[in-house]
């Protein structure tokens, strides 16, 4: 009897054993980490994913097992292990042949949109945001997430990110895990992201997870290659107004990597010889400086398998700037704007053990405006001079830690923390004028501000059965001043599988916001100004809940429907009539306000992943309103771009392995703007002889948006024709920016138009109001290589 105990304790006991297959997946050409590739054990019907940097770790029973490996896009590999002992495997899959099968998914991974907890989320494959059409043929990150369902567009052209009612400043935006302060080029025309350095781009608009913190809206993921460990190689194009070119390779095979990728408009490098020309004939020199730059770097070093190190940098700029000098007597006048960020980011893995994974990134961004104008002349021998600059900006340093711990199949355990020291340079005007018999030198506006901001977070994602959860809590705090702020924000999403196959999914999350944007809601300029929150200024807060369907149908299609309400408070907004660009003497705590937000609505979004025709179909159905005391006398109003309808339509047919066609459709509501309702007269007094002497017009403003602009709509195309060779690829990329040249409204204006008789007298006149179109039909040529 004794001995049939020990038995029975002893197997029991071998049966109980677990252990941990870990190690990093990668691409087996290149050495790049797969971020969310899939593994799974067919016998224990058992799986995992690979985190951020490649790292995966699967726990099962002491067993014989036969796991698969697998990522879209590339042969999936597997392997039959005897699981008796701890396994570090680090799994190299090779790119798929012939696989067209390069599209946007809801997850990276290949797995079934149905099989994933989180929902609201979106991973852009950077292969699909290269075959969207795009204005002037540039490539553009943003501009291709603004055709997903409860993203807009600011305007015509424009890449600001308007997220299911949020404003461009709710938008967490992480290059590197690095925040970008300010993502566009030419006040908002393009984006500062350039795709060929990129590897992943991933778009979360709720439900958001724990490890996700500081703002309201959304969080855009783009996480830069890391450089090819095996081969050296290039790729670049050369476009109507820039050219690219990124280099890649080993500095010591398998070990260390390097990226480094720069793109330049080169406008002012054709006008120099004309300026050139027309400097020569003339008594005045023109110096004009008209472009803008971005340069990554990256460096990616492998100690061993327990220890890597990557370095990453991005420098970006917009300078337009000019110089008139008087050839005769010295005189010169000029002025400009520049414009731009700097980032850089070192991060540190360890592998701690088979479960356990650590990653530490110490950041650094910063953003700097400067506005400038100076003239100098010479009178009599004597200079006279006068320079004014107004600066502002923001500066970043951070420090984080995060863990990911997989202690079995049925959970995923993320935790960390971060804190980072802000400084703000919220305006400022420095002046200089000196003449022979006077000098001033003054500094006028706002002082620096400074804060800290501290973060830290834990989450599971578990499994119980058909039900999977994301639960998880995110705490912060906000020191500035002598204030202290703290929040704790709890966050769950849930996902129930259905017998048919169809997710039944909900999530919902709390997020608080420390810092603000001072912007126009009729434009986003360089000059808006980023702010703390203070004992005056509330932190931003929101509530968001979503519930939803996905389901995949005949394995080539994906359907996803979600509902969301969103609640924000402390919104902030300049009071009617401020702008921070007149009145720098005064702080610029008195001229905003904070009010209350709502968005609401419904997405759909459907997809087909498979075959020589890829694309999308989405659908947005929202409401967006806003509230302020000191706005619209205390009632609530649609918010600028408050758009019921938004459908856009994208697709990609390969003809054959030489000729791709892609389109892209867009229709939108019109945007909310307010307009005089009617006009009345009113009598100006003379000052000079205390007479009322003359009468003008005024005019009455309507309630705060009340009224709609046409709406907008626009048909892209472009066809591509590639030639490859075995060492060398190059593709010529025809595009057309808005097809069908529709006048699609940038601004409305009031205007008078007279009605004349046949005598050509005047009889009526009437107030009327004009929208301005700025971008037609634009056709373009791109020519792209790779090597």
């Amino acid at each position: 009897m004794t001995t049939m105990f020990l038995v029975l304790v002893l197997a029991g006991w071998v049966h109980g054993q677990k252990f941990t297959i870990s190690g990093y997946i990668e691409d087996a050409a290149t050495g790049e980490k797969l971020i969310a590739a899939n593994l799974y054990d067919a016998r224990s019907e058992s799986g995992s994913v690979s985190n951020t940097y490649g790292f995966y770790s699967l726990t099962l029973p002491k067993d014989s097992v036969l796991v698969t490996f697998s990522y879209i896009g590339y042969q999936p590999q597997t392997f039959r292990l005897l699981l008796n002992k701890n396994i570090e495997l680090n799994v190299r899959l090779e790119s798929a042949l012939n696989l067209a099968e390069v599209v946007v998914t809801a997850s990276a991974n290949g797995s079934k949109i149905e099989e994933e907890t989180q929902m609201s989320q979106i991973d852009l494959p950077v292969e699909q945001i290269k075959k969207v059409p795009a204005l002037l043929g540039e490539t553009d990150v943003l501009k291709t997430i603004q055709l997903l369902p409860g993203v807009q567009s600011g305007g015509e052209g424009q890449t600001g990110l308007y997220v299911r009612g949020g404003s461009p400043d709710q938008n967490l935006i992480l290059l590197d895990g690095v925040p970008v302060y300010n993502v566009s080029h030419v006040l908002g025309i393009f984006s500062v992201f350039n795709a060929d350095a990129i590897k992943t781009v991933t778009l979360t608009k709720g439900g958001f997870p724990s490890r996700y913190g500081g703002r309201l809206s959304s969080v855009l993921e783009i996480n830069m290659k890391e450089g090819n460990m095996q081969e050296f190689h290039g790729e670049g194009s050369i476009g109507t107004i820039t050219s690219k070119l990124t280099l890649e390779g080993p500095i010591w095979k398998d070990k260390t990597s390097f990226l480094i990728s720069g793109r330049r408009t080169y406008v002012d490098l054709f006008m120099a010889p004309f300026l050139a020309s027309a400097n020569s004939a003339s008594s005045e020199d023109v110096d004009l400086d008209l472009y803008f730059y971005d340069l990554n770097a990256k460096i990616n070093h492998k100690f061993n398998d327990k220890h890597r190190l990557y370095l990453s940098g991005y420098f970006g700029a917009d300078v337009f700037g000019t110089k008139i000098s008087d050839k005769a007597d010295n005189s010169s006048f000029g002025g400009g704007i520049d414009w731009g960020n700097v980032i850089s980011a070192a991060r540190w893995n360890y592998k701690i053990n088979p479960k356990l994974f650590k990653n530490t990134t110490l950041t650094y961004s910063r953003y700097n405006i400067d506005i400038f104008t100076e003239f100098k002349e010479n009178f009599s021998g004597a200079e006279n001079r006068f320079q004014a600059k107004y600066f502002s900006g923001i500066e970043d340093v951070g420090l984080k830690t995060d863990f990911d711990y997989v202690p079995d199949p049925d959970h995923y355990i993320r935790f960390g923390a971060a804190a980072t020291y802000h400084t703000y340079k919220p305006g400022a005007l420095a002046i200089e004028f000196s003449d022979q018999d006077f000098n001033l030198d003054t500094l006028v506006g706002s002082q620096n501000d400074y804060s800290v901001e501290y973060s830290a977070y834990v989450e599971d994602d578990l499994r119980f059965g058909n039900l999977k959860a994301n639960i998880g809590l995110h705490a912060s705090a906000f020191q500035v001043d002598d204030k202290f702020y703290t929040s704790f924000q709890p966050r769950i999403g849930l996902n129930y599988l259905l017998p048919n196959d169809v997710a039944l999914k909900a999530s919902f999350s709390t997020m608080t916001q420390y810092i603000n944007l001072l912007t126009s809601e009729a434009l986003s300029l360089p000059t808006d100004l980023w702010v703390p929150s203070t004992d005056k200024i509330k932190p931003q807060q929101s509530w968001q809940v979503a519930v939803g369907a996905a389901k995949t149908l005949w394995d080539d299609f994906e359907l996803s429907i979600e509902g969301y309400y969103k609640e924000m408070n402390n919104v902030i907004s300049f009071k009617e009539g401020a702008s921070f660009l007149f009145g720098l003497e005064n702080d610029w705590e008195e001229k905003v306000t904070q009010g209350w937000g709502e968005s609401y609505g419904l997405e759909l979004f459907f997809q087909k992943k498979k075959g020589r025709f890829t694309g999308w179909l989405g659908y947005t159905l929202s409401w967006n309103n806003r509230q302020f005391d000191d706005i619209n006398g205390g009632k609530k109003y649609p918010f600028r771009y408050d758009r019921r309808h938004d459908i856009s339509l994208v697709g990609s047919y390969e003809l054959n392995k030489k000729v791709h066609f892609n389109a892209a459709w867009v229709y939108g509501t019109g945007n909310a703007v307010t307009l005089p309702v009617y006009r009345y007269t009113v009598r100006e007094p003379d000052n000079f002889n205390d007479a009322w002497a003359n009468y003008v017009g005024v005019e009455s403003q309507s309630s705060k948006n009340a009224f709609r602009m046409s709406d907008y709509h626009r048909l892209d195309l472009s066809v591509e024709f590639i030639k490859k060779r075995p060492n060398w690829e190059r593709k010529w990329v025809i595009s057309i920016y808005n097809t069908y040249n529709h006048n699609n409204p940038y601004f409305i204006y009031p205007d008078t138009e007279t009605t004349f008789d046949s005598n050509g007298n005047p009889v009526d006149t009437e107030r009327v109001f004009k929208e301005v179109s700025i971008l037609p039909i634009i056709p373009s040529v791109s020519y792209q290589f790779k090597f």
